[in-house]
């Protein structure tokens, strides 16, 4: 059995799964936050994981892991809040962790917000940030993934979208998974070309809790050729390139 790492429930790896694709048994772990997701990697708990390359920047040197292939442009990662950007002034701002995630950075500068202007805390990964923007715990926040179509129909707005050409998600690993790659391709191939519409849409309904009508807007993104699904699993360099930029600009170079 293989245990992939992920953040929020991956419908992907669940259509791959139930079309029989993947080959082997795989048990989808949720990770709290990346660090504990490369933790994970790092003492065998996982054997591979779907995460942000910025996160795999951030942990270079530490724990030696391989892109094994590109998910996805992004999933609609936005910022999300009721507020307006200038009643951010003072308030908190929901993170993974502050040491990635640096479009937040760069979306907040386009608004008008330097470092010092908000607060940061860091609450892991995006449903719990989801769970704390609801509860009034921070004042806006990224969302994506399905994330933010629950935030969407509590009433939060997007101030700002992740700089463009972008890569949101990367399947890593520390051994060789090329059959799960070559699987979640497939499988992501499958998904654009509308082959799984019925299969995306009950598994995007009972994995991430959405309505039908949430449910075919979640399908709609995850077939869109600039936010959604990477069909032939190949790593963009201009969008590694948007990762780095922000990066050097917001953090510390890789």
């Amino acid at each position: 059995m293989l245990h992939v790492g992920t953040f929020t429930p991956s419908v992907l790896l669940r259509v791959a799964r139930r079309t029989g694709r993947l080959g082997t048994e795989v048990e989808e772990v949720a990770v709290a936050s990346s660090p504990a997701q490369f933790a994970a990697l790092a003492d065998g708990s996982l054997d591979a994981a779907l995460t942000s390359p910025d996160n795999v920047l951030a942990h270079r040197g530490t724990i030696d892991v391989q892109v094994l292939s590109a998910v996805d442009r992004g999933m609609g990662l936005a910022l999300y809040s009721r507020l307006d950007p200038a009643e951010l002034r003072g308030a908190v701002l929901g993170v993974d962790v502050p040491t990635s995630g640096f479009a937040m950075y760069a979306i907040a500068e386009s608004l008008g917000l330097t470092r010092e202007d908000y607060e940061l805390v860091a609450l892991g990964s995006t449903p719990k940030r989801l769970t704390a923007l609801k509860a009034g715990l921070c004042a806006a926040t990224m969302l994506n993934a399905g994330n933010e179509l629950h935030a969407e129909a509590a009433g939060f707005r997007v101030l700002g979208r992740a700089p463009q050409p972008y890569l949101g998600t990367v399947l890593v690993s520390r051994t060789d998974q090329g059959a799960l790659a070559a699987a979640l391709t497939a499988t992501a191939a499958a998904i654009c070309d509308h082959e799984l519409d019925d299969e995306v849409l009950d598994e995007a309904r009972t994995a991430l809790g959405l309505t039908d009508e949430l449910a075919a807007r979640y399908l709609d993104r995850l077939a869109s050729p600039t936010e959604g699904l990477v069909r032939d699993g190949q790593v963009d360099a201009a969008a590694m390139a948007t990762i780095d930029d922000l990066r050097r600009r917001y953090g510390t170079p890789s």
